[in-house]
């Protein structure tokens, strides 16, 4: 069974740092970590090739060229292979314009692997972003069936078995590859790097994948200007006040008081 993961990159600081003319997120020169959900979705591979040993399991990211740290994190933590798609012209792209570029770079990392994937799995969502729409976009893109929301994923015989949360329950879903699955949880059950995978993740080669390579790809269509949803402003979130503990003797007398505190404030 051959996999993909796709994984991105998010920054590693807080607060976000924002572009005050495009208001896209700065990511060239800031600490960055692997997107703990998309660390559900490598662990899910991790773990079904630990069962099949003939699995291949490959990362795939789009992002800066920082961007390779983690997928060289990903090598270590077990992957087969890594791609990055980096390119000046995908700079501020959008969930549409991201599952577009993604969708060409599946393509060619088919043809340059010399084969088919037969599941791709993506986390729920980004930490930096939370649109929650690349997994099922790019799923509709690849004609793919998906499953999103999983908790955990069995490979029975070329049939995927998921397990996902429903409304007070658990649900238990087989679907046939090719498929595509996103990850509900943040990373869990990520195996400890060992020394020979964290030596071969320094030595491998990490391999490029520019606009001007990618097959079928409009430019129009993708960064900035090719992405439907633009940030028009951005609204910090104002700095929690201190909080107020009433002790009184009574619940009459704590009443009284949280009572003169709302006037005061001008809640009331």
């Amino acid at each position: 069974m051959n996999l993909l993961v796709c994984i991105k990159q998010v920054p590693d600081t807080a607060p976000l740092i924002m572009d005050p003319q495009d208001h896209t997120l700065v990511r060239d020169g800031v600490p960055g970590r692997m997107n703990p959900y998309d660390g559900s979705a490598l662990a899910a591979a991790l773990r079904i090739r630990s069962l099949f040993p003939d699995t291949r399991v490959v990362a795939l990211s789009m992002g800066p060229l920082q961007a390779e740290d983690t997928l060289r994190q990903a090598l270590a933590l077990g992957a087969d292979g890594a791609y990055l798609v980096t390119d000046p012209a995908f700079r501020g792209s959008d969930a549409m314009a991201t599952s577009r570029i993604l969708h060409s770079a599946i393509s060619l990392v088919e043809l340059l692997e010399e084969m088919k994937f037969d599941a791709v799995f993506c986390g729920g969502q980004s930490i930096d972003g939370g649109s929650a729409t690349v997994g099922p976009a790019l799923a509709q893109r690849l004609s793919f069936p998906q499953i999103t929301g999983a908790l955990e994923v069995v490979n029975a015989d070329g049939t995927l078995c998921v397990l996902t949360a429903g409304e007070g329950d658990y649900r238990l879903m087989g679907i046939k590859t090719p498929c595509l699955i996103t990850f509900a949880a943040p990373s869990h059950g990520l195996p400890a790097p060992t020394p020979r995978y964290e030596e071969a993740a320094r030595k491998a080669n990490i391999v490029r994948l520019t606009a001007a390579q990618l097959p079928n790809l409009d430019l129009d269509q993708v960064g900035l200007e090719g992405s439907a949803t633009q940030v028009k402003a951005i609204t910090p979130t104002p700095a929690a006040g201190r909080a107020v503990v009433i002790r009184e003797e009574t619940g009459q007398a704590a009443a009284k008081k949280l009572y003169g505190l709302l006037r005061e404030s001008g809640v009331l």
